[in-house]
């Protein structure tokens, strides 16, 4: 079995130690879904809800929760990112969330990106939870991870 890159030779948590690392360009790319029943997608579509626009505030909260992802992840590190991008589209299933996230550093930016889409789910179903008693938050994953020479 691989050693886990988060645990010491007690098996305790730590921080990956990427001092010794270069720098690279480093971006990632996740997306996830949250079901909604039809009559809450057409209240979205009609802007219908008490909360406001349930997209626009959606794509801010995965913005914010990129941001933080730090702060909600133990071992993570924390990272200045060059970019993070939050779209959320709505379906005839439900809203569609895809992030993007970009830095240049010495560990990825995967965990902001798939943070990104996760707040920007529990977002809507906050958003939707007084009208919708059957929502489904599912399909989060990351879709792309990738590092490049600067």
């Amino acid at each position: 079995m691989e050693n886990f890159s988060h645990t010491d030779d007690q098996g305790k948590a730590r921080m990956v130690n990427v001092g010794g690392k270069r720098n690279l360009r480093r971006t990632a790319r996740a997306e996830g879904l949250i079901y909604l029943q039809p009559a809450t997608v057409e209240k979205i579509r009609k802007d219908e809800l008490s909360k406001g626009s349930v997209l626009t505030v959606a794509e801010i909260a995965g913005v914010q929760a990129a941001k933080k992802t730090s702060d909600l992840i133990p071992l993570c590190h924390p990272l200045q990112l060059n970019h993070i991008r939050v779209t959320a589209q709505l379906t005839e299933e439900g809203v569609k969330i895809e992030s993007s996230a970009e830095y240049t550093g010495k560990t990825g930016v995967e965990m902001e990106a798939l943070t990104a889409v996760n707040v920007a789910l529990l977002t809507v179903y906050d958003m939707c939870k007084a009208v919708d008693k059957s929502m489904i938050i599912s399909d989060v994953k990351l879709i792309e991870k990738n590092k490049e020479e600067i």
